[in-house]
C-alpha cells in the first residue's frame, strides 16, 4: 500500500517534493511517515477523471449505487484495528470514542444506501395538465470534499459529506485533513476497492493531500468543481467560499463553520434541578475536550443563580485535562481563554492543568458586557464556557435577539418557565438549525429529520444540513422536463411509476400511476 500518495482514480500519485507529517498529541512525537503534497497536476487529473466519470456515474442505477455505499462500509470494517490504531496515533482520541465514530460513518452510508434504493428521495413532482410539467432532482457534478480536523473517520473521507454526494450520483474529489493523513488514506483505498467491486467508473472518487491553504484553494477555483463541501473554522469557511463566489462561474459552498451553541437555563428548572443540570452541562462542555462543533461555549440565566456557578466551580475542579487533536489547535485554545480575560470576562472555575493538555475553563459576564464587546460571544474551541447573566426577561430577550446565527439553541426549562418565556422560543427559532429542550447540544443524531446547519455565520447557506439524509439536497438541483415524450423520461418521471416511489401528481402524494 502505497501510504503518502494521492489516490487519483485507481492509481497512486507522488510527483509533489512537498512533504508533511501528522503528530502524535498523547506522545507530543511526530509520526514517521511523510505524505507528499498534491501538485496542480495531480489535482488537475484527479479532477479530469472525475469529470470523464460523472456522465457514467449519474446514470448508474439507485440499486447500483446503493450497492457501492454497501460495499464501502463492508471494506472499512474489513480494515479492522489498523484502521482505529491509526486514528488513535494521529489525533490523540481513545479507541471507544473511535469506535463509535466508526460505527457512525458505515451507519450514514447505510443509511443513504437505504434512501436512494428506496428511491423516493428524488421528490417527484408531475402536473399532467398543459403544458405537463414534471420535475425531479438531479445530481450537480463533481464534488470538492474537506475533511474536518475533529472527526478522523465522521466527517471525513467517507463521511457524511462524500455519502450524500456518492448517493446523489455525483463524483468526489476529497482534501484530506493534514491531521490524520494515514487514516484517511486507509479510508480511501476502502473507498477505492468497493468502486472496483461494484463496477463504478474510474474517477467517481479520489484522494489527495496537502497541509498548505494552496491545495484547498486550487480545489476551490478549479472549474470542473460544480460544489464545495466543507466543514472546520470560520476563517477557512470563509476563504473557500469567497474564492468560490469569484470565480467567473461561481457554485455554492457548503461550508459547517461551528458556533457557540448557547445553552439557556430558566429559573424554574434550576430551583428544580440545578445540581443536576450542572453535572451534564459541565459533562457536555468537556466532552471530547471540548472538540465539537456543537460545544456548547455560552450559557445564559436569569437573575441570581450563585448556586448553579457554586456548584459548576466545585464539579469543574474534579475534571481532568485531556490532550486536543494538534498542537495548533490547544494554542488557539489557550490564546482564546487569554483573549476572553483581557476583554473582561471573570474566571469562575477551571480544572487543573495539564503537561501539552487542555483543561477546562467557565467565565462569566453580564449580558451588558457581552453586548459591548461582542468579541466575548465568539467560538474558542475548546473545553470552556462562557456564563452571560441577565437581570430579567427584557434584558435575556436582548440578548438572544443579538446572538448570530448558530447550529444549535438550547433551553431548559418546566413546562411554566417555557410558557412564560415563550417569546424566547420565536426569538431563538430564527437563529439556529437546531432547537433543543431540556437537553444538551453535543451528539448529533444521524437520521431523516435532523439538521446540522443553520444561519451564518454558522453556516453557509442557511438552508441545509451536513448531517442526515436531506444533506443529499446539497448535491442535486431540480429540473422541470416540459412535455416530454413518455421514452424520454426518466424512470422516476414516467406514467406508469415503474419505481413505485411516492410522487406529488396533480397536488396529492401518491405512489398511483398518472
Amino acid at each position: 500500500m502505497s501510504t503518502g500518495l494521492q489516490l487519483i482514480g485507481n492509481n497512486y500519485s507522488g510527483e509533489g517534493a512537498n512533504t508533511f507529517r501528522a503528530f502524535n498529541p498523547r506522545l507530543q512525537e511526530w509520526i514517521a511517515t511523510e505524505f507528499r503534497e498534491a501538485t496542480s497536476k495531480e489535482i488537475d487529473q484527479a479532477l479530469e477523471l472525475a469529470g470523464k466519470a460523472f456522465p457514467v456515474a449519474k446514470k448508474i442505477t439507485p440499486a447500483n449505487r446503493a450497492k457501492f455505499l454497501h460495499a464501502i462500509t463492508e471494506e472499512i470494517m474489513a480494515l479492522g484495528d489498523e484502521l482505529l490504531n491509526t486514528a488513535a496515533n494521529e489525533t490523540g482520541l481513545p479507541l471507544a470514542r473511535l469506535q463509535g465514530e466508526r460505527d457512525r460513518t458505515t451507519g450514514q452510508l447505510k443509511l443513504f444506501a437505504d434512501l436512494i434504493a428506496e428511491g423516493s428521495w428524488v421528490n417527484a413532482r408531475i402536473n399532467t395538465g398543459t403544458p405537463d410539467t414534471r420535475q425531479m432532482q438531479i445530481p450537480l457534478g463533481v464534488i470538492g470534499i474537506f475533511g474536518a480536523s475533529n472527526f478522523p473517520l465522521a466527517f471525513s473521507v467517507a463521511g457524511g459529506d462524500t455519502a450524500a454526494a456518492l448517493a446523489a450520483g455525483c463524483t468526489v474529489v476529497f482534501k484530506a485533513h493534514p491531521a490524520h493523513p494515514h487514516t484517511s488514506h486507509l479510508v480511501g483505498t476502502a473507498i477505492i476497492a468497493a468502486a472496483k467491486r461494484t463496477g463504478m467508473p474510474e474517477g467517481i472518487f479520489s484522494l489527495i493531500h496537502g497541509a498548505s491553504n494552496e491545495t484547498g484553494q486550487y480545489l476551490a477555483a478549479h472549474p470542473a468543481v460544480a460544489a464545495l463541501a466543507f466543514t472546520g473554522s470560520f476563517r477557512g469557511g470563509k476563504a473557500l467560499y469567497e474564492t468560490a463566489t469569484r470565480r467567473p462561474t461561481p457554485i455554492p459552498v457548503y461550508a459547517e463553520m461551528g458556533s457557540v451553541n448557547p445553552v439557556f437555563f430558566l429559573p424554574g428548572i434550576l430551583a428544580e434541578k440545578g445540581n443536576e443540570l450542572a453535572a451534564q452541562f459541565l459533562q457536555s462542555v468537556t466532552l471530547g475536550v471540548g472538540q465539537f462543533c456543537t460545544n456548547p461555549g455560552l450559557f445564559l440565566t436569569v437573575g441570581k443563580a450563585a448556586e448553579l456557578v457554586d456548584q459548576l466551580k466545585d464539579k469543574i475542579a474534579g475534571q481532568q485535562a485531556g490532550y486536543m487533536l494538534t498542537s495548533g489547535i490547544l494554542k488557539a485554545y489557550q490564546e482564546g481563554i487569554s483573549q476572553l480575560k483581557k476583554e473582561g470576562a471573570e474566571l469562575i472555575g477551571a480544572a487543573p492543568e495539564g503537561s501539552h493538555q487542555a483543561n477546562a475553563h467557565l467565565l462569566q459576564v453580564s449580558v451588558g458586557q457581552a453586548l459591548a464587546k461582542p468579541e466575548i460571544c465568539g467560538e474558542v474551541f475548546g473545553p470552556s464556557s462562557v456564563h452571560i447573566t441577565a437581570s430579567g426577561k427584557e434584558e435575556l430577550y436582548r440578548f438572544a435577539s443579538s446572538l448570530e446565527g448558530q447550529l444549535t439553541v438550547t433551553i431548559h426549562g418546566t413546562a411554566a418557565d417555557l410558557e412564560e418565556y415563550a417569546p424566547l422560543i420565536d426569538i431563538l427559532r430564527e437563529k439556529a438549525g437546531r432547537l433543543i429542550i431540556n437537553g444538551f447540544p453535543t451528539g448529533v443524531a444521524v437520521n431523516h429529520s435532523m439538521v446540522h446547519g443553520g444561519p451564518w455565520p454558522a453556516c453557509t447557506p442557511a438552508a441545509g444540513t451536513s448531517v442526515g439524509t436531506m444533506a443529499i439536497y446539497r448535491f442535486c438541483r431540480p429540473v422541470c422536463f416540459q412535455d416530454f415524450p413518455e421514452f424520454l423520461l426518466p424512470d422516476e418521471l414516467k406514467n406508469g411509476n415503474p419505481m413505485g416511489i411516492w410522487r406529488f401528481l396533480n397536488g396529492d402524494f401518491t405512489k398511483a400511476t398518472c
